[in-house]
């Protein structure tokens, strides 16, 4: 049993939090397991749960949940404990209310790692234990935030908007304290399900105002990042939930507020505390996801130096770290230098550098890969791709997908085939309770289209990577969702736009929806062995065609073959959903450069008349056509992330409607 006090116990746990992002995981587990405090155990069950979830081991998930589970155990104890002691030393905080963050934070990552199991028992236990976590976290925000964390400084320095707090009074950066007693509530119960959420209404004093007050040790800072990180990571992700379920979740009374949710993760990560190093993290996947995947931003250059700030405050931390050269990488990428990104990448992953937190390298592996893709280094990229089978155990058929896509991109198609006849094996091996993950559900599709078109030109569908003219590592349906198109070098995306643009195809496939089973028809088509014999592969050529020429700003080419995409009669229904996502980023895209091409000067200044007539017309054809984005995306596979892209654009819009038009 250890004999430390709290604050001792909270610095030598979070120097093994240290030891995790310099990626000496080893070390850190041997330091973790020193001392068997409630801190202690909680470090070590979200190493390994760090390990779980990047890696989707399942061995792992097991021995995290045991961990998390005796960590809350001891936390809930401990708690209890510390509020029976009689104990006269001046406080700022209730007694126990550091163990009781501990608990939260020990209940969160226990609902995370049942979902990680991908079994609907696993989705059902995490969902009861996300809205435990989140009763505990929103009644400790309260207690520490009792009139809001707006007025509190963040990384950005800048106050949240739409809010009245202002940055400018010193007095601001800490936190006041409240001059009576402070009540709890009751979680905003108004949801159909919300009497029977459990709740706190009891009354909380604060601590005294008193000059005798100590200043922030550990225990504070815990309490105040641990506050603020629980109560805005939830937030973030209710905010990102699909719409469906955003409604379903909204019947249990939860209710999100993305832009606080962002600020009080920025306070969270100002502090010295663990809480702090997994607030930038979540901070720098969220500010890389919107950079990436929404396609546009009101104030991108505001996000890159965010951004930019976050990952350097932590790349002087641990320079060594995987996931802040992975960030770095990002950045370089996100601003199409994607040698630099490459260079970065390389030097992460070199053999003199350490290597214990091999999940944490996998995620180096995988950036590389797409950036290698990006830059259209097809047979590098592919090395890395099979790599990524070597260390990371998720769908190892979305990774022989995109490899052999990579060696038919260059006429390698012997290798190619050699992959795709290896699928069905691995789909059969990685299953979601019976049913393929969604990115399989995809490949299962694709390959039974590929056997068709190979059939139909030959007779049998032996061979089918010779019939491949759109590389499934660029017309792969995860690949353009997830945005690898945005920002290309202007090289890249003109050596695509000739490549696909020369592809050749019969004009009757157009005129002809769905295809006729007539000999007559298919003898037009098989006879000359176009590139292209299927509506579903024209659509999918303008889509891409209409995505790089967005990414190089030629926005008319851009807008003619998204249009198009919508005039075929498809198989692959998300290309539509996806076409009007596009033409909305095409809509806001052009309206910048118009306002800057037109009237630069304004860009300084309070919005004219001009530019806000600019503005309201591009920013209402933009909704409307994500209204009817997210109406034909409907059931289509990838829904749900093609969702989350949307609803990231639709917070982009929000903000500009507020600086552009002032509402």
């Amino acid at each position: 049993m250890t004999n430390l006090n709290p604050s001792e116990n909270i610095i030598q746990a979070s120097l093994g939090f240290d030891y995790v992002f310099s990626n000496d995981l080893e070390g850190a587990k041997q330091h973790l397991s020193s001392h068997d405090s409630p801190f202690h155990l909680m470090g070590l069950g979200c190493v390994v749960f760090l390990q779980a979830a990047l890696g989707m081991e399942a061995c792992l998930m097991v021995e995290a949940t045991s961990l998390l589970t005796q960590a809350e155990i001891k936390a809930k104890k401990e708690a209890k404990a510390q509020k029976n002691r009689n104990n006269s030393q001046m406080r700022r905080f209730p007694p126990g209310l550091d163990f009781e963050v501990l608990q939260a934070d020990a209940i969160l990552l226990l609902g995370i790692t049942q979902a990680l199991t991908e079994s609907y028992t696993g989705y059902i236990q995490c969902m009861c234990s996300c809205g435990s976590a989140h009763t505990k976290f929103t009644r400790i925000y309260n207690v520490v935030f009792p009139d809001g964390i707006e007025a509190f400084a963040s990384l950005s320095s800048t106050p949240v908007q739409s809010r009245q707090a202002s940055m400018n009074d010193v007095s601001l950066l800490t936190p006041s304290t409240p001059s009576s007693t402070s009540t709890v509530p009751s979680g905003n119960r108004s949801g159909f399900f919300g009497r029977w959420i459990p709740a706190s209404s009891k009354p909380v004093s604060p601590a005294p105002v008193s000059t005798l007050l100590p200043a922030d040790g550990p225990v504070e800072e815990l309490i105040i990042a641990g506050a603020a990180f629980g109560y805005g990571l939830f937030n973030l992700i209710l905010s990102l939930l699909p719409v469906k379920i955003r409604g379903v979740v909204g019947f249990f009374g939860y209710k999100s507020d993305r832009r606080l949710a962002l600020h009080a993760l920025a306070v969270a990560a100002t502090k010295d505390d663990a809480h702090a190093v997994f607030a930038g993290l979540t901070l720098m996947s969220y500010h890389g996801a919107v950079l990436l995947s929404s396609g546009y931003q009101a104030d991108e250059e505001h996000i890159m130096k965010l951004y930019k700030s976050i990952v350097e405050k932590f790349t002087r931390k641990y320079p060594a770290g995987s996931l802040c050269i992975l960030n770095a990488a990002k950045i370089l990428r996100i601003s199409s230098d994607l040698d630099g990104a490459i260079a970065v990448l390389r030097a992460g992953l070199a053999p003199d550098r350490p290597h214990s937190f091999a999940q944490a390298d996998a995620l180096l592996i995988f950036e590389l890969a797409w950036t290698l893709l990006s830059q259209r280094k097809y047979e590098e990229s592919a090395e890395m791709f099979m790599k990524m089978t070597e260390v990371n155990s998720w769908s190892h058929a979305t990774f022989y997908f995109i490899a052999a896509g990579c060696h038919s991109a260059v006429g390698n198609n012997t290798l190619a085939q050699s992959l795709l006849d290896s699928i069905p094996e691995l789909l059969e091996k990685r299953k979601l309770a019976g049913r393929d993950l969604p990115s399989e559900v995809f490949i299962r599709k694709k390959v039974a289209f590929y056997k068709q078109k190979q059939t139909r030109r030959c007779g049998s569908d032996s061979d089918f990577a010779e019939c491949i003219k759109i590389s499934p590592a660029e017309g792969n349906q995860n690949i353009i969702v997830w945005n690898m198109h945005h920002r290309l070098p202007l090289a890249a995306a003109e050596d695509r736009i000739r490549e696909w643009t020369a592809l050749s195809y019969a004009d009757v496939v157009k005129e002809n929806f769905p295809i006729p089973k007539s000999t007559a028809f298919n003898e037009k088509i098989t006879s000359i062995l176009y590139d292209i014999d299927t509506p579903d592969e024209l659509a999918l050529r303008s889509l891409l065609l209409g995505v790089v020429h967005r990414s190089i700003s030629h926005f008319p080419e851009a807008r003619g073959f998204l249009l198009e995409v919508a005039t075929y009669n498809v198989e692959f229904k998300w290309m539509k959903g996806l076409a009007l996502f596009e033409l909305a980023v095409v809509r806001l895209q052009e309206a910048e450069a118009a306002e800057k091409a037109e009237a630069p000067a304004l860009l300084s200044v309070a919005p004219t008349k001009q530019s806000k007539a600019l503005w309201q017309s591009a920013l209402k054809d933009a909704e409307e056509l994500l209204d009817r984005a997210l109406e034909a995306t409907g059931n289509a596979d990838m829904s749900s992330r093609i969702e989350s892209r949307i609803s990231m654009l639709r917070d982009e819009i929000s903000f500009k409607r507020k600086l552009a038009l002032g509402d």
